[in-house]
């Protein structure tokens, strides 16, 4: 009797919940139109409280549940095709019905738990700056960004031509990354950082070959780091995925915020790491509208500082393989899905932020 009264009921949620799907779609269609909306109820609004009362639940565990909760996911999946393969795929209405539903599911807990980020304002509204820089602009600040990275590098080697040596655990390297936002709240009160929860990933190795530095786990809210990149690179990623716990989803804003807090740390290797990670980006764009400007600006960066470079390049390089172009391609469609219509070259927006930011408040100056 219970099999006869549970079944219908089942496949009465399936369908509802498939039906739901179309519809969340077409409501996050409108709402990418009313980022205002989206910034005032969800990002200031409900998002805060609601992150920050998931951290505080799992962010006391050592270990990272969600890419834990990830394995068991891609665990059932498996079993989940071998059953289907068995059973020849008979009945397909009834089991793709059932994948409509969960994919339904997913879509809203995305959206709700985090995702709905995607859709608030651009962060330069925020900030009341500019969007777009003149070329003389990027280099006046790729300057300036030269002249404090030697001087932070002469200070922490005392001499030119040694790269950085980072020697924090991983607790060490954690902690200190939430002391660089408790600086940066003091002026941005909406980057105010609470209950810790940033994990080394249990995929590190895998998000390596694909080419990730990290990850936010939308559905608990982990900040994932990949810690076998050089820890040169550890503080900038660190505070990146910090930025997306805050609410900015923005890859490009994300960045820029991760500058922000590592430039204004107090530790003397946060703030190189921060430097010569705005650095790279605005030499990048150089090289782009300027080639010979950016080759002299180039060699006026110390050798060591070269070195730290190099360091990231001979390590991506060592784990270059035929299938990242694939995953960066697919991340590049899922950052178009989300309102990024630049996709991965939405990135040099980071660019754009620095430069009128510095122009604007000369904060670091």
């Amino acid at each position: 009797m219970e099999s006869i009264i549970l079944n219908p009921l089942k496949k009465h949620t399936t369908l509802i919940l498939t039906l739901l799907l179309p519809l969340q779609i077409i409501a996050l269609k409108i709402l990418s139109n009313h980022s205002d909306l989206v910034e005032k109820y969800y990002s200031n609004g409900i998002y805060p409280f609601f992150s920050k009362l998931i951290r505080t639940t799992l962010g006391f565990l050592p270990f990272s549940f969600g890419d834990v909760f990830y394995t068991v996911i891609g665990l059932y999946g498996i079993v989940w095709i071998v059953k289907r393969f068995k059973q020849r795929f008979r009945n397909p209405k009834k089991w793709l019905l059932s994948i409509s539903a969960a994919v339904s599911v997913i879509y809203a807990c995305f959206h709700l738990f985090w995702g709905l980020n995607y859709y608030r304002e651009p962060l330069h509204k925020a900030l009341e700056i500019e969007n777009d820089y003149t070329t003389p602009e990027l280099i006046a600040l790729t300057k300036t960004l030269i002249k404090k990275s030697n001087e932070i590098h002469r200070e922490l080697t005392g001499n030119d031509s040694i790269k950085v040596d980072f020697s924090f655990s991983k607790k060490e390297m954690f902690e200190l990354t939430s002391l660089g936002y408790a600086n940066l709240s003091t002026d941005f009160p909406k980057l105010k950082y609470e209950a810790q929860s940033i994990k080394p990933s249990l995929y590190s190795i895998p998000l390596t070959y694909m080419g990730f530095n990290g990850y936010l786990n939308p559905f608990t809210n982990e900040a994932q780091v990949n810690t076998i990149l050089p820890q040169y690179k550890l503080p900038t990623t660190a505070s990146h995925e910090v930025a997306h716990q805050l609410g900015f989803a923005a890859e490009n804003e994300a960045n820029f915020i991760a500058c922000l807090a590592t430039m204004n740390h107090s530790n003397l290797y946060f703030r190189y790491s921060g430097y010569t990670f705005a650095l790279g980006h605005c030499l990048n764009e150089l090289y782009k509208r300027d080639d010979s400007m950016a080759l002299i600006l180039s060699s006026k960066i110390n050798y060591g500082i070269s070195l730290n470079f190099e360091e990231m390049r001979i390590f991506w390089a060592s784990y270059k393989n035929p299938l990242e172009p694939l995953f960066m391609a697919t991340y590049d469609s899922y950052l178009v899905a989300n309102n990024q219509a630049g996709g991965m070259l939405s990135y040099s927006y980071v660019v754009a932020l620095l430069v009128n930011y510095f122009d604007e408040e000369n904060k670091f100056l």
